[in-house]
């Protein structure tokens, strides 16, 4: 699996061949000329490297999901992540730590685990990566999302608006 990512994509379980295929391309077609599109050990969930800014990636997309919806066919979910780790909670704190400063004083946050093929457990990974922050927390509507993606021995950590994440089929009704 692809240790440095900071994409990650899902797809129904069995396209992940075509997901690969499709976001490969899809990102040639806003100029990444060598992105690594890897399966990950977790069904339906792909690792993305692209040389561009994961949040300018997720723009770029959602204006080719609007000009051209039928360009998404096996891909699902595309999720920023700012920072990847090994899944241990010091370093999970110390990622989350530095990206910290992207919530503003008065903004509020709430984080948001996502697990997979770890024993760790959903509360210590809350209480270690938000240890240092000194900001209100609001669970329903949140200014800003401390994402915490766990995907076996490696975690990604981002600091996105709740817009930040493309949900494909969301947004193909709208």
């Amino acid at each position: 699996m692809l240790r440095d990512f900071n994409l990650l994509a899902t797809t129904s379980r069995g396209n992940e061949g075509n997901a690969c295929s499709e976001l490969w391309h899809l990102l040639g077609d806003i100029g990444d000329s060598a992105p690594t599109v890897d399966k990950t050990r977790v069904s339906g969930l792909i690792a993305v490297k692209t040389v561009f800014n994961s949040l300018e990636v997720i723009e770029k997309f959602r204006e080719i999901l609007r000009e051209r919806p039928y360009e998404f066919r096996y891909t699902l979910r595309i999720i920023p992540i700012e920072k990847v780790v090994h899944t241990d909670l010091g370093e999970i704190q110390r990622a989350a730590t530095d990206l910290s400063s992207k919530i503003g004083e008065n903004e509020t946050f709430r984080v948001t685990v996502e697990k997979r093929f770890t024993e760790a457990s959903t509360q210590d990974i809350v209480e270690a990566a938000a240890a240092n922050f000194e900001r209100k927390v609001d669970l329903n509507n949140p200014d800003k999302i401390l994402l915490i993606e766990v995907v076996g021995g490696f975690t990604g950590i981002s600091v996105i608006k709740p817009d930040d994440i493309l949900s494909v089929m969301k947004e193909k009704l709208l």
